[in-house]
């Protein structure tokens, strides 16, 4: 059986109710301050946990729960289902008046994504994917890219390394969650991160991306799982199947150096 779609829906009606909140109180004055230094956090943010945890928890009682702006509880660990949330991922986006920001939130089964929504207001964008049922932006079905070769490959980012120069830089916004996305949307063919990560960075936008038909893995190429004790990961690797294995080959001597630079 697929899932509910009462649920998902539900889902997406929290979620959008979190960016309403967060889009409108954009434009007015919040305080804000660096959680540790280049970790920026506001008022907003809290605000906006808050409010999802009230809306999903109220969803499913029983499921865990996992955020970047809460503490984090071993009690989640016993749980079937969690809640897996980034009130605003793309906080630096958010604090500079500039589009790139989005609500992440999804819900978590056994260690695998079976809902993942992203709502990014301030581009008028809703992204919405349900495990074994496709991907959509704003209504629209997503498919990944059907390329095949790595050299010419479109990546979002600001600047290439040299290594690199082979590849097509496009213009990326802040949140991870969102360029990982522009990969569903074949907007971008290969969406790479070599920093240890959170899992509420991701764990929507992975999804969203594997029922459009990437390949999502980590910066090594091993699976991404969620809910574990520790809840991070090495980076992120979310591709075109066509390009997906030469991209890890690619990056395999980068990831192993950050592996070893755990934090």
């Amino acid at each position: 059986m697929g899932l509910d779609p009462a649920l998902v829906a539900a889902i997406v009606a929290a979620t959008r109710e979190a960016g309403a909140l967060a889009l409108r109180r954009s434009g007015e004055d919040y305080a804000r301050w660096e959680k540790v230094p280049g970790h920026p956090v506001c008022d907003v943010d809290l605000e906006v946990d808050r409010l999802l945890a009230e809306r999903l928890q109220a969803i499913d009682p029983e499921a865990g729960w996992l955020s970047e702006e809460t503490a984090d509880s071993s009690d989640r660990l016993k749980a079937e289902r969690v809640w897996v949330v980034d009130p605003i991922d793309g906080t630096r986006d958010f604090l500079r008046g500039r589009p790139g920001w989005c609500i992440s939130v999804a819900l978590i089964e056994h260690g695998l994504p079976i809902v993942g929504v992203l709502d990014a207001p301030a581009r008028d964008e809703l992204w919405i994917a349900a495990k074994g049922q496709g991907a959509t932006c704003n209504g629209v079905a997503l498919k990944t890219s059907d390329r095949t070769a790595l050299p010419g490959s479109r990546v979002p980012a600001d600047t290439l390394p040299k290594i690199d120069s082979d590849l097509v830089a496009v213009p990326r916004a802040n949140s991870i969650a969102l360029r990982c996305a522009m990969v569903a949307r074949a907007e971008v063919d290969l969406c790479a991160s070599l920093r240890w990560g959170n899992e509420w960075d991701i764990a929507a936008a992975a999804l969203i991306a594997e029922e459009a038909g990437a390949i999502v893995t980590d910066a090594l190429g091993a699976p991404v799982r969620f809910n574990k004790p520790r809840p991070d990961l090495l980076g992120l690797l979310a591709a075109a199947p066509g390009v997906h294995a030469a991209a890890v080959e690619r990056l395999a001597e980068r990831a192993q150096e950050a592996e070893r630079k755990r934090p």
